[in-house]
């Protein structure tokens, strides 16, 4: 329970962060200089494919392990912001009538692998818990702190050592989840 609890955490703040530092990063004029349009647009896909990702994981749930889903999803999250992170700016593709780096791209597709983590983890966590489930439920609700924190710290990095590096802490919090 305890494991499950800090991974909510992460989690939320993971789910939340990833689209926020790509948004101040594509419309910042020292980031990407893209049109908010253009930049909402993309951050929105990123909320969208949470939603596809929901509705198929909600469909494969019962036939696939939390376990399986958790570890499949996190890897892959793992692989997509390293990505994002370490393509040049100079890869591009054109996308609403727009230049826009891949890399953006593979944060957007994140959305897909966040969509299907809370549900896993709180599976994961409340296994064997029995009468105390409804407590942990709660505990599990506190955590969504975590979309408030995470991006604080996140935004902090920014500042301090540039948008990219700030990438470094969904990849830490992803690590964690994937153990």
């Amino acid at each position: 329970l305890v494991f499950g609890i800090i991974a909510i955490f992460l989690y939320v703040g993971i789910e939340v962060g990833i689209p926020n530092m790509a948004n101040l990063y594509m419309t910042s004029p020292d980031g990407l200089g893209m049109a908010a349009g253009v930049a909402g647009t993309l951050v929105g896909a990123y909320w969208f494919l949470m939603l596809c990702g929901r509705l198929v994981g909600g469909a494969i749930g019962a036939k696939v392990s939390s376990r399986a889903m958790m570890t499949f999803v996190s890897s892959v999250a793992i692989v997509f912001v390293l990505l994002g992170m370490f393509l040049p700016e100079t890869m591009t593709m054109s996308l609403l009538d727009a230049q826009v780096p891949v890399g953006m791209v593979f944060f957007v597709l994140c959305g897909l692998c966040t969509s299907v983590m809370w549900g896993a983890i709180f599976n994961l966590a409340v296994e064997g818990l029995g009468a105390y489930t409804a407590l942990a439920s709660g505990l599990f609700m506190m955590m969504v702190v975590g979309g408030g924190v995470l991006p604080l710290v996140q935004n902090a990095i920014a500042g301090a050592a540039g948008y990219m590096v700030s990438y470094w802490v969904p990849v830490a919090g992803l690590a964690y989840i994937c153990w």
